[in-house]
């Protein structure tokens, strides 16, 4: 994925999560949900969209190294 100069906010990535939740694993979108009730930087917010953005096109493998990135970021 490359970088975008492009800086989304809350509610674009709580509604990217929406259109994307189904092709995630249950538990992970819910701690995506989680993660997304506080306040959080426009970098981290950007990288949440980043990572929803075509999650649902991307290959299995693209998918769960995603999935870790996830994990990385939302603890």
């Amino acid at each position: 994925m490359g970088t975008c100069n492009i800086d989304h906010s809350h509610e674009d990535v709580v509604t990217k999560l929406r259109s994307q939740e189904e092709f995630l694993p249950g538990e992970l979108s819910q701690k995506i949900h989680h993660f997304l009730e506080k306040n959080h930087s426009q970098e981290k917010l950007n990288e949440v969209f980043h990572l929803l953005k075509k999650y649902d096109l991307a290959e299995e493998s693209e998918q769960e190294d995603r999935n870790k990135k996830f994990v990385a970021l939302i603890g």
